[in-house]
């Protein structure tokens, strides 16, 4: 490999952030020779930020800086932990994942970004990618989402999540005028919960053993109730709280020949289910639902950007803010997911990393 002498160029960045000033070194020929900062999961419960260095430029790529990234608790945590099942090692493949499970792995996929080479169409526009939690880093084109105008970036770390909200009533297919129930209050079934009340005639109440939920809830029209509290004889059910708990109340709140849709992604944990219980004698369906393929109904006509896409515009409603609760600096990251992935269910809703 040739060597060559290296010259620099100072530039100033500007973001929705910060301004700063850096030095980036560029080779003769003119491709610039980029650092950036990712988090790797070192070993399970111990995270540490990284250098990596960015790939030069081709065809058809664009180079995109990141300005926030959203943690995804429940998946994350178990990711932090270690809980990922040999058997699903290849199915829990994030777009952009380096390395493998349980670690080293270089994870997470809720990015957003302002491009900084690229089509013309993009160049300093913000966009959404499913890559990791890393400060810089170069994507084939088709692998960001342009925002909609009026999207603010920080609420776009939502997007994620939305698009697995909208998978799940999908698969879970209500009819006008059901009565639904959506048990777990975390980011996931608080965006179910707000999708499920735009359905003409529904009635949706959301369940959650925390009762501070009940005023986002509340803000994103959706009535609150505790487990003991909570009216049963629904028609579907949608799980998403993640514990063996809340699938008995799903499964306590289903009436007769109703649907409980199973979100929770429990990881190497053994579920205890209550199915000597009501379960046959109300003649209840069981199903799960997962994002990464695209409902079976939908999958003649929809592909994931489209999904993704559609993610985006539905986060345009300001009141969706109340999900992103909490924030840190990039720096910080390793040890807000050791806190995030010791600590049981709490206040904290979406996590936003704001990088520099």
């Amino acid at each position: 490999m040739r060597r060559h002498a290296l010259r620099h160029h100072v530039r100033t960045m500007h973001s929705s952030n910060s301004r700063q000033t850096e030095t980036i070194a560029i080779a003769p020929e003119g491709d610039a020779v980029l650092a950036a900062q990712a988090c790797w999961l070192v070993a399970p419960g111990h995270a540490e930020l990284r250098d990596e260095q960015v790939p030069a430029s081709s065809a058809d790529t664009v180079l995109v800086r990141a300005l926030h990234s959203g943690i995804s608790r429940g998946t994350e945590s178990r990711v932090f932990r270690g809980e990922v099942p040999r058997s699903e090692y290849a199915r829990m493949r994030a777009p952009f994942q380096a390395g493998d499970f349980p670690a080293p792995v270089k994870y997470g996929y809720s990015s957003v970004g302002m491009v900084e080479q690229g089509p013309a169409e993009l160049l300093g526009k913000p966009v959404f990618c499913l890559y990791p939690h890393q400060s810089l880093y170069r994507v084939p084109v088709p692998a960001v989402c342009l925002l909609p105008a009026g999207l603010s970036p920080a609420r776009a770390v939502l997007a994620a999540n939305m698009e697995t909200a909208i998978n799940a009533l999908w698969d879970a297919a209500p009819r006008i005028g059901d009565r639904i129930a959506v048990v777990g209050g975390g980011v996931l079934g608080l965006l179910v919960a707000y999708l499920a009340t735009r359905i003409p005639g529904c009635t949706v109440q959301l369940v959650d053993t925390l009762a501070e939920r009940q005023a986002v809830a509340h803000a994103l029209g959706a009535p609150f109730a505790l487990p003991d509290k909570a009216q049963g004889d629904a028609d579907l059910v949608i799980h998403a709280s993640g514990q063996s708990d809340g699938l008995a109340t799903a499964l306590r709140l289903a009436g007769m020949e109703a649907t409980v849709l199973e979100l929770s992604w429990y990881g190497d944990r053994p579920v205890t289910v209550a199915l000597g219980e009501a379960f046959h004698s109300q003649r209840l369906t069981l199903r799960s639902s997962q994002v990464g393929q695209v409902a079976t109904a939908q999958r003649t006509r929809w592909d994931h950007r489209r999904r993704l896409a559609l993610a985006l515009t539905l986060l345009a409603d300001a009141r969706l803010d109340l999900l992103v609760n909490a924030s840190t600096p990039f720096a910080q990251l390793p040890a807000v997911l050791a806190r995030l992935a010791s600590t049981g269910p709490d206040a904290t809703l979406c996590c936003r990393v704001d990088y520099p």
